[in-house]
């Protein structure tokens, strides 16, 4: 059988791995039924939906003809490396990093560090509009989590606060 779509057909792939490494790590968990769920039905539910979701591009990728057969490219590291650094410097910047004697600087200055980073990836970096993205979900987070949710973890940096 010939792959018709590379793209489609290794993303299929990959939904598969992920959604059975998902359904696997919540049977180290009590599943329950659907009346009375577990702390693992919901990762077993996710984990089968999203295997079964990527057994059907994976055949989709092997039935429907593509013109140019959508071949897989080059790998992308500029914007690998600025998405995957700012995740790291969001969660040094959330909880602080103790073994160098950096302090939690909070969610306000970590969602601004998150969203600065990230937007490096692009070819196209603007800093006004990603001031205004970061000035955004650091308002909508702070709603979100800490209003509507009260989840009690730092705002702003200890040296600000006091």
């Amino acid at each position: 059988m010939r792959i018709k779509n590379q793209k489609d057909f290794f993303s299929g792939l990959l939904f598969m791995a992920f959604g059975v490494a998902f359904a696997l790590g919540a049977t180290d968990y009590k599943i329950g039924e659907s009346a009375r769920m577990g702390p693992g039905y919901f990762p077993l539910m996710l984990g089968i939906l999203l295997a079964g979701l990527g057994a059907a591009i994976a055949f989709k990728a092997l039935t429907i003809e593509t013109p140019d057969g959508d071949k897989v490219g080059l790998w992308a590291f500029k914007p690998l490396v600025f998405i995957i650094g700012a995740n790291l410097l969001f969660g040094v910047l959330l909880g602080g990093l103790p073994s160098i004697g950096l302090p939690a600087m909070g969610m306000v200055v970590a969602i601004y560090g998150l969203t600065l980073v990230a937007s490096l990836a692009d070819d196209a970096f603007k800093l006004g509009p990603v001031l205004v993205l970061a000035s955004v979900l650091a308002a909508t987070s702070y709603l979100a989590f800490v209003v509507l949710l009260k989840l009690q973890f730092a705002v702003w940096p200890a040296f600000v606060t006091g």
